[in-house]
């Protein structure tokens, strides 16, 4: 049918609607190219953050293939070879990325073109390390085989002396001197008559430590004095049997070397067991120190082999080293695989650092007038290393109460204000360091070190300070021993 013809007024009425339509399909569109913009944006933000991580990441492993490349002048001096030239190009590599990246945060965000010029630098780089390792290994290869031909002409050379040396022989025994030459050259005999000595050597030095108590004073001044002419080439009687370091051209070394040792077990040992023992063997071991400073390097050496928490040293773990073998480094007994339990451990490094703490306070009366050969000093610069370093659980809070119960005092005396400023520091700071690692289980240590710090008392004067927290025993005992041996 037809349509009804519109009325006057429908045309007017319908333009308002149409325009408010219009107007909100503006507003979504304008919404809309917002979107896209926003979107727009957030990629290009983040392919540039990408390619600012891609940049960072070219520049880092740059620097570690600088670290490769930089000149290791004991490596030149052995192999006779400059790689100087290596370490300036790559510092310029470095120089180069640093710039663009640098500049790129300048200015927003790295460009691809930025990114590609940062690859070819890595490129160059990486060439630039093949190339020097070549070099040094093909130097090294040459170093190698110059180094054997000169061994097999020395080799030829001894091989020509011996032939040399045989044919004279039966001349030369009739000689009664040559004749104790040839008896000790030869190889049966040679280790049969070492192994003797070395266990009359062992014994007249281990035996006499060994006694050393906390008995009267007479006693310790006799070992010394033993010890002492011994160590001079003197004879001395060892379960029957007359001995001296002249028997043998090393007799002199093998007994400062097993004397050493000994002190260092005693400490391990009878320390551990008996705290009062530690200052009878430090006057003994002090004084042979100073009478025979290579018996004092030899302490220090197994000291620190059985206890390195004495240098202080804190092992750390190197990838792929043996479970068993890092134990051992960090001062534990291993026996089939399975270490000694912790509170044996803590035992025996205990009495070590004891011993250390008592020898470097305590002289012997009887010695020169010099300074004591490792004295007090060592004391102040063990304990602040050890404040500079991490601290390990159980074992640092063990040995600071140790060391400062034998050694605080002396320590304190010395160095007065200075040290109270350590025991601050020790205090504030150290202490919650070590709560921060403590168990519950092992708060043992720890509540020690705390009760010992919490002692410590000073009055008002500035300079006059009154330290209680110390073992008294310590100290008071070590003027009774000294005054006893001065008698």
């Amino acid at each position: 049918p037809p349509p009804h013809p519109a009325s006057p007024g429908a045309g007017i009425s319908n333009v308002p609607h149409c325009s408010s339509h219009l107007q909100l399909l503006s507003l979504r569109l304008r919404e809309a190219e917002q979107q896209r913009q926003q979107e727009l944006e957030r990629v290009r933000q983040e392919e540039g953050r990408e390619r600012m991580r891609r940049l960072c990441s070219l520049q880092q492993e740059a620097l570690q293939l600088i670290q490769q490349i930089e000149v290791d002048y004991k490596q030149q001096g052995s192999l006779r070879l400059d790689l100087s030239a290596y370490s300036d190009r790559g510092n310029q590599i470095c120089g180069i990325l640093s710039n663009i990246v640098r500049s790129s945060s300048e200015s927003g965000f790295p460009s691809q073109e930025d990114v590609s010029m940062g690859e070819r630098s890595l490129q160059e780089m990486r060439a630039l390390v093949s190339s020097m390792q070549r070099e040094a290994a093909a130097a090294e290869e040459k170093r190698k085989a110059e180094e054997a031909a000169a061994a097999k002409v020395k080799q030829r050379q001894a091989e020509m002396q011996q032939q040399q040396d045989k044919a004279q022989t039966p001349v030369q025994m009739q000689d009664k001197g040559q004749v104790t030459n040839f008896y000790f050259n030869n190889p049966t005999v040679l280790c049969q008559q070492t192994k003797k000595v070395k266990a009359e050597l062992q014994r007249a030095v281990t035996i006499p430590v060994s006694q050393i108590s906390t008995g009267p004073a007479s006693l310790l001044r006799e070992i010394f004095e033993k010890l002492n002419s011994f160590l001079l080439g003197k004879q001395m009687t060892s379960s029957g049997q007359k001995v001296s370091v002249t028997q043998h051209p090393q007799g002199m070394e093998f007994a400062c070397y097993r004397l050493a040792e000994k002190f260092v077990k005693q400490g391990e040992e009878e320390v551990a067991s008996h705290h009062k023992a530690a200052f009878h063997i430090a006057a003994v071991a002090s004084g042979i120190w100073e009478a025979h400073p290579r018996v004092g390097e030899l302490f220090l050496a197994h000291l620190h082999k059985k206890c390195p928490y004495a240098v202080p040293f804190y092992p750390a773990y190197k990838e792929g080293t043996p479970f068993e073998e890092y134990q051992r480094l960090l001062g534990y007994r291993v026996e089939d695989s399975v270490a000694e339990q912790q509170d044996i451990f803590l035992k025996r490094m205990s009495g070590m650092i004891r011993l250390y703490a008592a020898i470097i306070q305590i002289r012997w009366p009887f010695g020169t007038q010099q300074s004591h050969p490792h004295g007090l000093n060592h004391g102040w610069t063990w304990m602040a290393q050890t404040l500079n370093m991490e601290p390990l659980v159980d074992v640092t809070a063990t040995l600071l109460f140790d060391f400062l119960e034998v050694c605080g005092n002396a320590l304190l005396k010395q160095y007065q204000g200075q040290f109270w400023k350590m025991l601050r520091l020790l205090k504030d700071e150290y202490l919650p360091r070590i709560e921060r690692i403590t168990s519950d289980a092992q708060m043992g240590s720890l509540t020690r070190l705390k009760f010992l710090l919490e002692c410590l008392k000073c009055n008002k004067k500035r300079n006059l300070m009154v330290c209680v927290f110390f073992c008294l025993q310590s100290p008071i005992h070590r003027v009774i021993l000294i005054k006893n041996l001065q008698k």
